[in-house]
């Protein structure tokens, strides 16, 4: 039996756990869900309701994001995204927080400005500008977020990066942000993000498995 994955294709959370999935050689059974009809036994598995849920065949559920990559890569780890003796987990740690929560807030507004009315949409764009510099400055000094090869964290950060680049394209492109363009451009033209979006039809109970497995190597 294979792990058996709900996910949704454009969520961040659940593009991040893909791509550790993907890069640790982890096949899974794959369910891409809708999130307006939830499927009956995703909510069984974590009744909190939001994907990616990583059901394990011992039954044992893994239903955040971040646990998810960090299971995948600490069984397999081929391009080495963890470091050597897992020295990236702790600072990878600390910008998922930092993403997973003030940035994050901040980007829900951005890109829904009408739900939050209190603030114009600029207002929302310089607040999560803050974080986005603090990876731009990182960026001055390595190629990527922990070093000169890709690790967890640019996995795990670059969905939601995507996320804020495409609300105003125009507007990220002369952004004072260049190395962070030249590193979410690396990502959406690599080998491992085209394989992670991949689209498949909503599944329903009783449909064939769709497994999603990695075929190639995808480092860069």
């Amino acid at each position: 039996m294979l792990p058996v994955l709900y996910s949704f294709r454009r969520c961040p959370y659940a593009i991040r756990a893909r791509l550790a999935l993907h890069s640790s050689g982890t096949a899974v059974e794959l369910r891409e869900v809708s999130l307006r009809d939830k499927p009956e036994s995703m909510l069984a598995a974590s009744p909190k309701g939001s994907v990616p849920v990583l059901l394990l065949p011992d039954g044992n559920v893994i239903d955040e994001s971040w646990d998810i990559m960090r299971w995948a890569l600490q069984r397999n780890d081929p391009e080495g995204w963890l470091g050597r003796d897992h020295r990236h987990v702790d600072a990878a740690g600390d910008l998922v927080s930092g993403n997973d929560t003030a940035f994050k807030y901040w980007l829900d507004r951005y890109k829904y400005p009408d739900r939050y009315p209190e603030h114009p949409q600029t207002h929302y764009r310089n607040m999560a500008e803050q974080f986005l510099l603090k990876l731009e400055s990182r960026l001055g000094a390595s190629r990527f977020l922990l070093g000169d090869e890709r690790s967890v964290a640019d996995a795990a950060l670059f969905p939601f990066v995507r996320q804020f680049a495409g609300v105003d394209q125009d507007w990220f492109a002369q952004s004072p942000c260049p190395k962070l363009q030249r590193w979410l451009t690396d990502f959406l033209d690599s080998a491992a993000y085209a394989a992670v979006m991949a689209k498949y039809a909503i599944w329903h109970p009783g449909d064939p498995p769709v497994i999603m497995s990695p075929e190639f190597n995808f480092r860069e």
